[in-house]
């Protein structure tokens, strides 16, 4: 792709900035290279992809290039940045991207621009990966760990498995980085055929760090569930492997987990919980040895598991660790049990970029809560905390939860058995995040025989499948077809889409107006569809989301609204016309984002027909077209 003009290259996306939002600056691309970096190094990541540049002469190379190595910048320009340098130097985005990798620190953990790097790489197609087979082995066989891993990922990407674990085969070190490379793999199905060999790691005769390398690759895997419960439970009594294996087995769902097995795993877990000193039964590890504990006294004979409830209630409060989900606007434990008038604690733990709360409330009123606390807004009421709302609905909630911070509160259940859901009261969030507590009277009995809550917003939605661009890009022609205007509509306000995005008059401003989306994309229906499915591909600049830390430690993610010398203003609450304003010189760090405000996922419960008239819909209503 060739691009003279920053303004075509602005307007080719969904989230597309106007010249009155930023204007492009003026870069003299003539100067020393040494001046020509330093003007682009001050440019902010919105200024610098206005800069003017093409992919057919020399002088613009150190533009892109500099647009790679930042971070914050959206993926679909870092592709298009690769592929320009390839074009320039007259190579492949493979060679560039192993040469920039094989010039970073190898020390250190896979972050960053390494991360950046690596991910470009195994996003390639198949046929750039295979042609460059005799530069992946290169790699793999190097002394950089950062290109082993980009190599070893390659050769598996390319069907050169066999190859990329005979170049392990004798070397521990060499072995823990390739299983560490597993799960940058973006094909599931071929994380899956991985599983074998990653099970022939866990045994005792391969050394700590290998062992703990095949568990943590086990993450990635969702295959042969049952298979893998039996191989990772024995692994928990193992200290150094311990915190790793008990994730794992989080996420093996219950009917896989095999009876025998969880036998020997709650008699561990159990005594584990009472040898562990007060002082560490508040660590994050613990808890979620105590999470599986919980779950796994539900397979166990009722005498047995009534025996080990009893030893634990005297020694910690039953704890619930809820997640949030990067990017998903969603909890990762869409509802959990407890008994009616016990102790129980939730840990809130926030590893999204936005800010998110959990506000429990009574059965039946969790539109009603979300809806007045977001009438009454960041407002502080008797509660102490932003958006739990002053009401008798509620029954309690944690504060704002900042990203990568977490939260807990403790309190003695409902006496009245029942669904009583949990929330994110944030202005627009309850219609995707919530969950339901299933208070009941005898939580044994339940946690034997369990019966799934019903959906506390009525949706009966289940998940059809985890679209990506490439499942529909073929059918798009023949998909927008015969599509009625009627249903479109009905999907984009099933989808919620409304809840941040206008047509005409209608819906909220949150993100781009869409009502001439398809002009603004030149009719370019696949590019529209990426933007549905992937939304982090492109983001307009004024929707970048910015992480900021202080040196309190405090961190506030939200959208800068102004910005100088004195200080910046960032709204945390892209509804609210109110920003916080925060002092320079208590800034810290601040960090732009590479992730959309706009979840991924939104299409993950419905059909393909039924995006395909979500698609026609947006074609339609575009008057301008």
């Amino acid at each position: 792709m060739c691009v003279k003009s920053p303004t075509v290259f602005a307007q080719v996306h969904l989230h597309s900035p106007t010249k009155q939002d930023i204007k492009p600056p003026k870069v003299f691309l003539d100067k020393n290279p040494r001046i020509v970096k330093y003007q682009l190094k001050r440019l902010s990541n919105a200024r610098l992809l206005l800069v003017e540049r093409s992919d057919d002469d020399p002088k613009y190379l150190l533009v892109h290039q500099e647009i790679l190595g930042r971070e914050g910048i959206a993926k679909g320009d870092l592709d298009d940045a690769v592929q320009a340098i390839a074009n320039i130097n007259g190579t492949d985005p493979v060679t560039e991207l192993l040469a920039l990798i094989s010039d970073l620190d190898s020390e250190g953990e896979l972050k960053g621009t390494a991360k950046q790097f690596v991910s470009l790489l195994v996003e390639q197609r198949n046929e750039k990966l295979k042609s460059k087979t005799g530069s992946l082995i290169e790699a793999a066989e190097s002394d950089n760990q950062l290109l082993n891993i980009a190599g070893f990922a390659g050769l598996i990407l390319t069907g050169s498995t066999e190859k990329a674990f005979d170049l392990a085969a004798n070397n521990p070190e060499k072995m823990a980085t390739l299983l560490d490379s597993i799960p940058l793999i973006p094909s599931q199905k071929t994380r899956n055929s991985l599983n074998s060999k990653i099970t022939a790691m866990l045994g005792e005769q391969q050394p700590v760090g290998v062992r703990l390398a095949a568990v943590n690759a086990m993450l990635s895997i969702t295959n042969d569930l049952s298979n893998n419960f039996k191989a990772i439970a024995p692994l928990v009594t193992n200290p150094k492997l311990r915190e790793s294996a008990v994730r794992v087995l989080l996420k093996i769902p219950r009917k896989n987990r095999d009876a025998s097995a969880s036998e020997t795993l709650a008699s561990f877990l159990v005594k584990f919980a009472e040898d562990t000193p007060p002082a560490e039964r508040t660590s994050d590890a613990f808890v979620e040895a105590m999470q599986l504990a919980d779950q796994t006294l539900g397979l166990l004979p009722q005498e047995m598991s009534d025996g080990y409830r009893k030893r634990l209630s005297e020694v910690t409060v039953r704890v619930i660790l809820i997640h949030t989900v990067e990017e998903e606007m969603r909890y990762d434990i869409p509802w959990f049990a407890v008994q009616a008038g016990t102790d129980i604690q939730i840990v809130l733990k926030n590893e999204d970029l936005m800010a998110h709360n959990l506000v429990i409330t009574k059965p039946g009123v969790l539109q009603a809560v979300a809806l007045q606390a977001a009438s009454e807004g960041p407002t502080i009421g008797t509660s102490g905390k932003q958006y739990v709302p002053d009401s008798s609905d509620v029954l309690i909630g944690t504060e704002m939860v900042a990203a990568e911070k977490q939260s807990r509160i403790t309190f003695k259940a409902p006496s009245e058995p029942g669904e009583y859901p949990y929330v994110c009261t944030f202005p627009g969030h309850w219609m995707r995040m919530y969950g339901v507590m299933v208070v009941v009277d005898n939580l044994g009995e339940f946690q034997r025989n369990p019966i799934e809550p019903k959906d506390p917003v009525g949706s009966n939605r289940p998940i059809v499948k985890a679209w990506k661009v490439e499942d529909l890009n073929d059918k798009i022609e023949m998909g927008l077809r015969g599509r009625s205007f009627e249903i479109g509509k009905k999907i984009f306000n099933e989808a919620t889409c409304g809840q941040c995005h206008k047509i005409g008059d209608v819906g909220k401003a949150v993100g781009p107006d869409l009502t001439d989306v398809w002009t603004r994309w030149k009719g370019d229906a696949a590019g529209v569809l990426r933007e549905i499915i992937e939304p982090s591909h492109k983001i307009e600049p004024k929707y970048i989301v910015r992480k900021v830390i202080t040196l309190d430690g405090d961190v506030i993610s939200g959208i800068v609204v102004a910005e100088d010398k004195e200080a910046i203003s960032i709204l945390p609450n892209p509804e609210s016309p109110e920003p916080t304003i925060i002092v320079q010189d208590d800034i810290d760090d601040m960090i732009k984002s590479s992730v959309s405000i706009m979840p991924k996922g939104l299409m993950d419960r419905f059909t393909e027909d039924e995006i395909f008239e979500l698609l026609s819909y947006l074609k339609s209503i575009d008057s301008t077209k």
